[in-house]
């Protein structure tokens, strides 16, 4: 990360004692940190400072962290979304995740697993300037402005679902194995049904068909059939 253009983290929070210690400890590893305790001002704020990465509460005292994420998701952000929740029930974590998130963590929590869990979504976030478009079938995917179009239709999806459908377009025919898709698109050990969880929004926004399942191996990407 170079230290004059810092990579930009908005904090949400209820919690005065969690904001100011993920505050600090961003700061002290060179993010620049601004801060939010509530829905009104996290959408505020995000228009404000256009951050990288939110780190998002759930539970907001006016409203739901989730839909915040959805209504950044509305107005364009390409930031990436980690849900802090106190709650771990999955399908808490599958709704946070089909509104657009990209990953999540359970208070309390270990600030050295969330560093990296942080450093891991700004790199699916980061545009790799690759020169090239990737096609298959009716889908497309730009490398350099990281649009994505089905029939010559945009596509909006998430920084996560982006680094799984460009990892399946760099790897047309072969069939990917769960923990070869966390990997690549995760970079570190998670419950594989995360897996099975975004490539299902990725089918639901490219077709279904474009992904097939290959029961006990994984999945693999080919052709739409006529």
């Amino acid at each position: 990360m170079s230290p004059s253009h810092p990579k930009r983290i908005l904090v949400v929070d209820d919690q005065p004692n969690i904001v100011d210690m993920l505050a600090t400890v961003l700061t002290f590893h060179g993010f620049a940190v601004a801060t939010a305790a509530s829905a009104a001002e996290a959408v505020e704020r995000a228009a404000e400072h256009r951050p990288d990465l939110v780190l998002l509460d759930v539970m907001l005292p006016d409203g739901d962290g989730r839909d915040v994420c959805r209504r950044l998701r509305a107005a364009g952000s390409a930031a990436g979304v980690v849900f802090l929740t106190a709650r771990d029930a999955r399908e808490d974590l599958i709704t946070g995740l089909a509104y657009g998130g990209d990953d999540w963590i359970t208070k309390p929590f270990d600030v050295d697993v969330l560093l990296a869990r942080v450093r891991a979504v700004l790199r699916r976030v980061a545009t790799e300037p690759a020169g090239r478009v990737l096609r298959h079938a009716d889908v497309e995917l730009d490398q350099d402005t990281l649009e994505v179009r089905r029939a010559g239709e945009p596509v909006q999806l998430s920084p996560t679902e982006l680094k799984l459908l460009r990892y399946f377009l760099q790897n047309p025919g072969r069939v990917l194995s769960r923990t070869e898709l966390l990997r690549a698109v995760w970079e570190y050990e998670l419950d594989s049904n995360v897996v099975d969880t975004y490539v299902g929004y990725v089918r639901r926004k490219i077709g279904p068909s474009l992904i097939v399942t290959h029961r006990g191996f994984g999945y693999a990407l080919r052709a739409e059939r006529p």
